[in-house]
């Protein structure tokens, strides 16, 4: 059976969830949060060491100003409220993406987060923010343009140091990467939902955890 080190996520549908429900785009992304919660929490029981969730794209500035304040506000006030909890679960909590450009008071909360979690083991959680894979690897390509070979490219991506992810579950019923770590997902098994994320339950992870342990995966060879 295939062993299981890294789990990413597009959680796509929040929104719409939120809409169909009549209660606001807004409402869908406060929905999605216990989602990721209830997630985390299992992946803990099933000793999955690292998730990646995709939160913010460096595309997701064309939404209007006021859903990305009310994200960015939901992530913080998370955060200031739930870090206990999240130092008592051992979580440790890494950012992937170009921070800078994010609000201060947002920054200063995820970077306290990300120092204060820093030797937790349990497992760690990768919160993808302002994110663009093409960016990333560009990024990294410079910064090895004289030395330029895979090994030294993969050492200056933001996930340096981390496997590469074994499964991408996108829920939202699109099947496609939206830039999302197009270099790692090079030999990960893709699996696609047509369950809004908010909908997303611990059976469906489950069942999609024992469909990947069954797969034959022969990266390139027999």
């Amino acid at each position: 059976m295939n062993k299981l080190n890294h789990i990413a996520f597009i959680m796509d549908g929040n929104g719409r969830w939120g809409k169909k429900k009549r209660k606001g785009r807004n409402f869908g992304h406060l929905k999605g949060v216990e989602t990721v919660k209830t997630i985390v929490k299992e992946s803990i029981k099933l000793r999955i060491p690292v998730l990646t969730f995709y939160v913010f794209s460096s595309e997701n500035w064309k939404r209007p100003k006021s859903e990305i304040s009310f994200l960015f506000k939901l992530i913080k006030n998370y955060f200031l409220k739930e870090i206990n909890n999240v130092m008592n679960q051992g979580i440790k909590i890494n950012i992937l993406g170009e921070l800078q450009k994010m609000p201060n008071d947002l920054k200063t909360i995820l970077n306290n987060t990300v120092k204060k979690t820093n030797k937790n083991k349990k497992i760690i959680v990768n919160l993808a923010l302002n994110y663009g894979s093409k960016k990333e690897i560009l990024i990294a390509a410079k910064k090895n343009s004289k030395n330029l070979n895979l090994q030294n490219l993969s050492r200056n991506l933001y996930t340096k140091n981390l496997p590469d992810p074994d499964i991408l579950i996108r829920t939202g019923g699109h099947q496609r990467l939206s830039n999302f770590m197009l270099w790692q997902l090079s030999y990960t098994e893709l699996f696609f939902s047509k369950k809004l994320w908010p909908d997303f339950h611990l059976k469906d992870l489950k069942k999609i955890i024992f469909s990947y342990k069954k797969i034959k995966r022969n990266f390139g060879g027999i």
